[in-house]
């Protein structure tokens, strides 16, 4: 009787959990930061963002616009908080010739990053709470109103250069990052854990105010409903363009 039991409860398991699927992508990222540093104290951010998926360049994933306000606490440590406005395309193309149905999104944003180095280790962190409003959907029409959750995120990043013990302009510069994003509110359901993001690559800075990094990215995102995950390998190219208008 127990056997039978066992075997029934497995079977009405398998009937409600739904397998694990994994699908793959390749993407192109390309992004800019600016953070211009305007007094002891304050400084303004902005980060811009253009995405393309299925086979690199095939079709739009994402668009990002992120503006902030920076609050230096110290040359190491910063707060910033700013609204951002995404474009969210399709996870899946649109069949035949039908037009993609572009979700806009509108984000708050708050980080504290902090920078700090041991010997020829150089480390950023950051720590962001975003919460964000997601413009629902009715069959390949927008809807009404906006979905609405928090979303939080670590970041660190441990760049090396290649000669020396300090970045300089001219000298390439080893780059290992991860960053995990986790869910929150009432609408999640079933993947509080959102993506991990894994990047390994090279940074050269052109000069002090100007760097640019290439490399590769591999991008693990759990879907909504909790079965479905997404394993992206991206191309990222993010160009960086740091300004101080302090007097040293």
């Amino acid at each position: 009787m127990l056997l039978v039991f066992i075997g029934f409860s497995q079977d009405l398991t398998a009937q409600t959990v739904p397998a694990k699927q994994v699908r793959n992508q390749q993407q192109a990222w390309l992004g800019y930061f600016n953070q211009t540093r305007l007094s002891n104290r304050w400084g303004v951010w902005l980060d811009l963002h253009a995405r393309r998926t299925d086979d690199f360049l095939d079709r739009w994933s994402t668009l990002i616009v992120r503006p902030g306000l920076t609050y230096y606490v110290s040359d190491q440590v910063r707060i910033t908080a700013g609204y951002a406005y995404a474009r969210l395309y399709p996870a899946n193309p649109p069949v035949g010739n039908a037009e993609p149905l572009v979700r806009p999104e509108h984000r708050f944003w708050q980080q504290i990053n902090w920078l700090g180095h041991f010997k020829r280790l150089h480390l950023n962190q950051w720590i962001r709470a975003e919460e964000r409003n997601i413009r629902k959907t009715l069959g390949n029409e927008l809807a009404d109103g906006y979905a609405f959750n928090y979303r939080f995120r670590y970041m660190i990043t441990v760049q090396v250069p290649l000669k020396g013990d300090t970045p300089k302009p001219g000298v390439p510069n080893f780059v290992l990052q991860d960053e995990i994003h986790v869910n929150a509110g009432k609408q999640i359901t079933y993947n509080y854990f959102d993506q991990n993001r894994f990047f390994v690559g090279v940074a050269y800075p052109f000069s002090k105010t100007f760097t640019a990094q290439l490399g590769y990215m591999n991008l693990f995102q759990q879907q909504a409903s909790g079965s479905t995950f997404v394993n992206n390998h991206a191309i990222r190219l993010f160009l960086f363009h740091n300004l101080n208008f302090v007097k040293p």
